[in-house]
């Protein structure tokens, strides 16, 4: 069954058993699962055809090479900088790519949530970086700190300089710790205050989370104001700690409340009613339009603030009649907690804000968000940049599966740039959340840029308005080893 899964190698039987590592088919051949749900995951192995499929090989052909010259500078090595390194690579005939990123091991940052939930290990989710860097691809092992669109040039910390002709920008997010006072990266921890987006701070999670639900408190879990990597993950360790107060049976000793800091829990219609309703039926508490300002790790107290906006009609003398008009009210207050999750605002990285390549209005103008067009990727000043992934400023989810939506869009795109075309692919902002409910099952959520659902066969022949235990099986087994042996070798 799990042989469903087929590679676009379409010459090898390549299963996504065969490309498993060892542990890795340990864990699924010692999760003692029944015949039932092992049928499950061959439905759920089903499911990455859907995947790959809904990631695109459509309007270019995957094996065909094309002779075109130029240098190519990629910068981040994270998922779409890897995975565009290999796309590229075995694309062009006589590739000249450089990627740019400081970083030894290569991190399935989806994983950090199953860190923290205590279902992965730590050393389950990354590999060598080096495994990831293409053969003839040169890999500068540092980090950009300027970067010239009209020179054409990046300049690392090392004082490198690196000259381009195309431009793939992709360096991920910047998690800005200093907009949270009283806690930084390195103090995650103290005063049992927590953050899954942190690898260390996703391990120091799993114990506390363990005594929380053990010796009973409050638990308070927050998000955070910015566009942030995988919305979702806040949402899935609050439902992940309160069913592992039920299964250890101490939920009445719990209290637990969510503090979301926009104007509702989700913002997905088709997935919001379940989603809502689940927090009413396990009695999580939820506060809406809260942020989080600073936290006291001694006192174990969180500072917020809650923005309202009320609309009023007032007279206006200039046109001598009612006109609407929105107040805006910003009320601190402050909460006492026992376990503290919590999320620090996000943004593009400083170089990309300070390089001019950033919008200069609208909502994605604050946080520095690369300007692309949202449906070829490719910059609205600057044609000869194409930027992807966390960075990329489009109105749409970031997830490493909308990364993988992008990718074929972004390289199918380039090699046109390249031979002197225009830009052709469109990307409709596929996005797909994987919201886990418990210990078993995830409400898997696929949407594009208008917000409505696009769900991936097979899961399109069931209600994917509900949590599915087949959606727990693609999540629990077959994304992370998707991820190291497809995506970032460039297979989807």
């Amino acid at each position: 069954v799990m042989a469903t899964f087929v590679s676009y190698k379409q010459h090898q039987n390549y299963t996504l058993y065969n490309i498993m590592n060892t542990s890795e088919k340990k864990v699924l051949w010692n999760s003692n699962i029944s015949r039932r749900t092992f049928i499950k995951a061959g439905i759920a192995g089903a499911a990455t055809v859907g995947v790959i499929s809904a990631a695109g090989y459509q309007g270019y052909e995957f094996f065909k090479t094309v002779d075109v010259k130029g240098r190519i500078l990629i910068i981040g090595g994270g998922a779409a900088g890897c995975s565009m390194a290999a796309r590229l690579s075995r694309r062009i005939e006589h590739p000249d790519i450089t990627i740019v990123d400081p970083s030894d091991r290569q991190f399935y940052q989806p994983g950090f949530t199953f860190i923290a939930a205590g279902i992965f290990k730590p050393d389950e989710v990354w590999r060598p970086q080096k495994d990831y860097i293409p053969q003839g691809v040169k890999w500068v092992k540092d980090v950009v700190v300027a970067l010239d669109p009209v020179k054409q040039v990046a300049r690392t910390s090392q004082g490198e300089t690196l000259q381009y002709d195309f431009l793939v920008l992709c360096p991920g997010i910047q998690l800005n710790w200093d907009k949270v006072e009283g806690i930084s990266q390195k103090t995650l921890g103290q005063g049992n205050a927590h953050c899954i987006y942190d690898f260390e701070g996703a391990q120091k999670f799993w114990p506390a989370m363990q005594e929380l639900t053990t010796k009973g408190g409050r638990g308070v879990f927050t998000d955070t104001y910015t566009k942030h990597k995988c919305g979702g993950a806040p949402k899935k360790v609050c439902m992940l700690t309160e069913h592992m107060a039920r299964k250890k049976g101490t939920r009445d000793s719990l209290r637990l409340d969510y503090f979301c800091s926009e104007k509702a829990l989700y913002d997905v219609p088709y997935y919001t009613p379940r989603l809502l309703q689940i927090y009413d039926e396990r009695n999580i508490n939820l506060s809406l339009n809260c942020r989080v300002t600073g936290i006291d790790t001694q006192a174990k107290r969180v500072y917020m603030e809650r923005h309202t906006t009320e609309k009023q009609q007032v007279w206006d003398e200039a046109t001598g009649g009612m006109i609407e008009q929105e107040t805006k009210t910003v009320t601190p207050f402050v909460e006492d907690y026992d376990f503290l999750s919590f999320v620090p605002p996000q943004s593009a990285p400083d170089f990309v804000k300070e390089s001019g390549l950033s919008w200069t209005e609208g909502k994605l103008a604050k946080d520095g968000w690369v300007m692309v067009d949202k449906e070829t990727l490719v910059h609205l000043l600057y044609p000869n940049i194409i930027s992807l992934g966390d960075c990329a400023g489009i109105p749409t989810s970031k997830t490493s599966a909308a990364i993988r939506k992008q990718l074929p869009i972004a390289e199918a795109n380039l090699l046109e740039i390249m031979q002197g075309k225009e830009p052709s692919h469109k990307y409709n902002g596929y996005a797909c959340c994987p919201i886990v409910t418990d210990y078993g099952h995830v409400l898997l959520c696929e949407f594009d840029y208008d917000k409505r659902p696009d769900i991936t066969f097979p899961f399109s022949i069931q209600d994917m308005s509900q949590e599915r235990r087949t959606a727990w099986m693609l999540k629990r087994y077959f994304l992370k080893p998707m991820y190291f042996h497809a995506m970032l070798k460039g297979y989807m």
